[in-house]
């Protein structure tokens, strides 16, 4: 009898969980990766898991863009060179060879994601998240405090390069697993408005990164720039990696001890496996790369080369006036996102996706074409803040939209391979690209960006179901069959 009423007293708060969440239809529904209903019973307390999975965002987007910190208004040959990013009797094309060492960042990109998915997949999301985090403030720190090439010669070149390779490993692994984790931490009726913030805080480090510069223009002269000031951006990165370092200490994970343990006992020899991802999951594999295709050259675009076209038109002596847009239109696209989650939430992620196509499709030309053109602030402030609203459409649901086509054991490996494949052709390569086009190319590049997108829209039309049932409904209860409450709790 006693046994029977412990037994009982078990379940109980599982069914009360299930009720609260997903609603009574979910009730008796076996859960494999569910954490403790103490845990996660309220949107308050999946709020904190997601805020501890999204942040490592804000110290990577922060560090990645230490490279337009310097390009951007480090701004000549000789800073670069300083750095060994460019030969002083180059240039012209410094910029150029600066995002030339941005892309062969995301050669790795795939890498990590192998390693990171795979890990996170039979180790635990937060296992792989504290690990990731740990690499890529090494490797910021490293690049904080080489010596310039006065002091080592041409090895500063490939300390360098081998910091930043190291840290693309990392930051591939990084995606899939937090947009995994975020995923699976969500309320199952709030999972778009959750999972949003992965963009939030990586934008938030592109803003971090805009800030900085806007404090080392108004206190720095060039001198001050060329000696120390490029290692602000890569400094800052690796302490906004310490931090949430710390702060990941007190997440939990998402994936349950039983499965976890299932795995250690070799009962379960797919998790993470490459084998079933490419054998039996290879449909939404390929779904998760021709989804991210377009959304992420998109992103670059818009959010890399657009600021920087800004920055370039404006010119040295109204660098501060082209900080100042570029960093409002980034805090503008920042808090967007939670609004475009929101909207995913009511009417599905598909309307998003599609918006985001077709206005992508429009709007890449009339970016390009006139913001080059544009010396008023307020005019490029609102061709910016347009590019913004459109790339919302992928950038707020795109971590949930890939997350619900794998089951549990594969997710973080499907998710983050997929995410970094395309984000290594299409969207690390794109600054560069761009670069390399002026200035007698531009079409073309327009042209390009514009098909990929479009490409991408196809599949936004013709291979996503909107408000279908997916492999995540089915494991953690249905997004659509709870109606949003009025208020949280």
């Amino acid at each position: 009898m006693d046994d029977r009423l412990a037994r009982l007293r078990e379940k109980i708060p599982n069914i009360l969980f299930q009720m609260l969440v997903r609603g009574s239809s979910a009730v008796g529904y076996t859960n494999v990766i569910a954490q403790p209903p103490d845990k996660r019973i309220s949107l308050n307390g999946s709020a904190v898991d997601v805020k501890s999975g999204a942040t490592v965002d804000l110290s990577g987007g922060g560090d990645l863009y230490a490279y337009e910190f310097i390009a951007g208004h480090g701004g000549s040959a000789d800073v670069l060179d300083a750095v060994n990013l460019a030969a002083s009797n180059h240039p012209s094309g410094t910029t150029v060879y600066t995002y030339a060492i941005f892309a062969v960042t995301f050669v790795m990109r795939p890498v990590g994601s192998w390693f990171f998915g795979r890990y996170a997949d039979r180790r635990g999301r937060k296992a792989a998240l504290m690990l990731s985090i740990t690499v890529m403030s090494s490797c910021s720190f490293l690049v904080a405090v080489m010596p310039t090439r006065e002091i080592l010669g041409y090895w500063a070149a490939v300390i360098l390069i081998l910091a930043r390779l190291v840290q693309g490993f990392a930051t591939g692994g990084e995606y899939g697993t937090s947009a995994t984790y975020m995923s699976e931490a969500a309320t199952a009726n709030r999972r778009g408005f959750l999972s949003s913030f992965q963009y939030v805080t990586l934008v938030g480090g592109h803003v971090l990164a805009q800030f900085t510069l806007l404090i080392a223009l108004h206190f720095l002269d060039g001198d001050a720039l060329r000696a120390w000031g490029w290692r602000i951006g890569f400094f800052i990165g690796g302490v906004a990696a310490l931090v949430v370092l710390w702060i990941r200490r007190s997440m939990d994970e998402s994936l349950s001890e039983s499965h976890l343990e299932a795995i250690r006992e070799g009962k379960d020899r797919d998790a993470g496996s490459m084998k079933t991802l490419f054998t039996t999951h290879w449909r939404p594999l390929l779904l998760v790369f021709l989804i991210t295709a377009g959304g992420t050259i998109a992103f670059y675009t818009y959010s890399v080369n657009a600021p920087a076209i800004v920055k370039s038109t404006f010119g040295s002596d109204r660098a501060l006036t082209a900080t100042w847009v570029n960093l409002l239109g980034l805090i503008f696209l920042m808090l967007l996102q939670p609004v475009g989650g929101i909207i995913s939430d009511r009417v599905g992620r598909k309307p998003l996706l599609i918006f985001f196509g077709v206005g992508g499709v429009i709007y890449t030309y009339v970016l390009l074409t006139f913001l080059p053109k544009t010396t008023s602030a307020l005019t490029a402030f609102a061709l910016l803040i347009v590019g913004y609203v459109i790339i919302t459409g992928y950038t707020s649901v795109n971590a949930i939209v890939k997350a619900e086509l794998f089951p549990a054991e594969i997710r973080a490996l499907g998710v983050g391979l997929g995410y970094a494949l395309a984000n290594s052709v299409f969207g690390g390569t794109a600054p560069l690209l761009y670069q390399a086009s002026k200035p007698d190319h531009i079409t073309l590049f327009i042209v390009y960006v514009t098909v990929v997108i479009g490409v991408s829209l196809l599949v936004y039309i013709f291979g996503l179901k909107n408000k279908a049932v997916t492999v995540l409904d089915r494991e953690q209860g249905s997004a659509w069959a709870v109606p949003a409450p009025a208020a949280a709790r």
